[in-house]
């Protein structure tokens, strides 16, 4: 899949184009409804799919004391929308210009870039432009103007309720890794770029590989056995998510710090994506740093058992 960054960079040819628009935080179950609408109806017209997304949450511009804190990385966001068979994504910078476009400006110009716009998918609630001036109405009115078809999705329902961002992000505060998945409809996943931390774990005897986790939604605090994918490959790991109380930090810093067993190399500046398998107790103090390394050890026995029995 193609990564753009202006509609005018699609190498279309005199092919027809079905897009989708949307956030797609997450891209659950909801978000792959309106994606595989747009990739079917391309594979109809011989066309090309084409997702619009941004590189950041609309409220980070128009909104941020309501920013909620995202589900995924934007290489998270790429990758499962990738998995769908898209032919590109359009990822717009979502800036304080971009905010003020009117909803109208805002598809004509993206009819105008992308010259043969065949269909535009986008959920039935969808909400966009300068002052959220424009809806699917409008969407279906300068369809007929400008000759594409107009796809207003329904919302996907799990188990009676309705399959949301804001659902999804309430199960992981949970705990409730099962739920997540459901409606992701793959398994919920923590990701980053591996930096340097304080190397304290290492000076415990437990080195650890460090997540930089501003603006995501997390898990509770705690310690968790998991698999952490790194290049291509997977690792067993024991995971901790929290402010590590017993290091007595006078500012405490929120951290995902996570202990590869079995292994020993230089990660940093790599992708990890953490998939939580079991939550192995909740986060605590100790009273010296050596009962802590002897709760870490503790922490990794269990972690291997629950690998034992998968």
């Amino acid at each position: 899949m193609k990564i753009l960054r202006h509609a005018h960079e699609l190498d279309r040819g005199s092919r027809k184009v079905s897009l989708a628009i949307g956030v797609f935080d997450g891209v659950h179950l909801g978000h792959q409804q309106v994606i595989r609408q747009a990739v079917a109806d391309a594979r109809q017209h011989e066309g090309l799919a084409v997702i619009v997304t941004f590189d950041a949450h609309p409220n980070t511009v128009v909104a941020p004391q309501h920013l909620p804190p995202l589900l995924q990385t934007i290489p998270q966001k790429l990758r499962a929308i990738a998995a769908l068979d898209a032919d590109a994504t359009l990822l717009l910078h979502f800036d304080e210009a971009l905010s003020k476009q009117p909803a109208e400006e805002f598809i004509r110009q993206l009819a105008h870039d992308l010259v043969r716009v065949a269909s535009l998918c986008v959920g039935s609630d969808f909400i966009f432009g300068h002052q959220r001036g424009g809806n699917v109405a409008l969407l279906k009115k300068l369809g007929v103007e400008l000759s594409f078809a107009v796809h207003g999705l329904g919302s996907v329902a799990l188990n009676g309720e309705t399959v949301s961002s804001t659902r999804i992000r309430e199960s992981v505060r949970g705990g409730d890794f099962n739920a997540a998945g459901q409606m992701l409809g793959r398994p919920y996943a923590l990701a980053g770029e591996i930096v340097h931390g304080d190397a304290r774990g290492r000076e415990l005897g437990f080195p650890t590989a460090n997540l930089p986790v501003a603006g995501l939604v997390l898990p509770p605090h705690g310690v968790y056995a998991a698999h952490a994918t790194v290049a291509g490959r997977i690792h067993r790991a024991a995971v901790n998510i929290g402010l590590r109380p017993t290091l007595g930090s006078p500012a405490p810093r929120l951290l995902v710090e996570a202990h590869l067993l079995d292994f020993s190399g230089d990660l940093y500046g790599q992708e990890m994506e953490l998939t939580f398998v079991e939550k192995l107790r909740d986060e605590q103090r100790f009273a010296s740093l050596d009962e802590l390394r002897q709760q870490i050890s503790r922490d990794v026995v269990r972690a291997r058992e629950v690998f034992a029995r998968l």
